[in-house]
């Protein structure tokens, strides 16, 4: 169990049968009467965002969150089949489960899947993933004043904007989180 004046961001925890991860929390002490945590948590599993208050002395159990890296294999249909890099187990998860986390992940990567009480919820692709840019338009220099970017499209199908000196068939290093590119590798 850990009470609302203990809350820290990452921590989840159980609030009514649905688990929330915190996001923000704040302690208030207000001058006239009783402190209070103000949160903003997440739900784990539909990744809808809520504000809620809690006394510091309400108590609420922690949830116990299942990450396992685990190595992308195929996608077969609807289906995106992950073998888990210790037992060599093979699981398949669908569309809805996967999402949109798959969009910069290659075959044979390394993913982390999220799971609650054996029930996979979400897909944790690596932070920064290094592909080959596929196809774009060749860049013209001094055409502006400022960074300008062109669209390009890299091995896994997404697309990326990139400045305009980078080439087809460059190594791009991407930021999963927010989809920019970095820096050329």
């Amino acid at each position: 169990m850990i009470s609302a004046g203990d809350f820290r961001n990452g921590i989840t925890l159980e609030i009514d049968g649905t688990v929330y991860q915190i996001m923000e929390f704040q302690h208030v002490k207000p001058g006239k009467g009783a402190a209070f945590v103000r949160t903003k948590i997440k739900d784990v599993v539909n990744g809808g965002v809520v504000e809620r208050t809690f006394r510091p002395t309400e108590k609420f159990p922690q949830a116990r969150i299942d990450r396992v890296d685990m190595q992308y294999l195929y996608a077969d249909g609807d289906l995106h089949n992950f073998m888990d890099t210790s037992s060599y187990e093979q699981v398949a998860l669908s569309d809805d489960v996967v999402g949109d986390a798959l969009k910069f992940v290659k075959e044979n990567d390394t993913v982390k899947v999220c799971s609650y009480n054996g029930k996979v919820y979400s897909i944790e692709p690596p932070l920064f993933v290094e592909l080959v840019i596929t196809d774009t338009e060749p860049g013209f220099k001094g055409d502006t004043a400022q960074g300008a970017t062109k669209p390009a499209t890299v091995e896994t199908g997404a697309v990326v904007y990139v400045p305009l000196f980078v080439e087809q068939g460059d190594k791009i290093k991407i930021d999963t989180r927010t989809g920019e590119y970095l820096s050329r590798v």
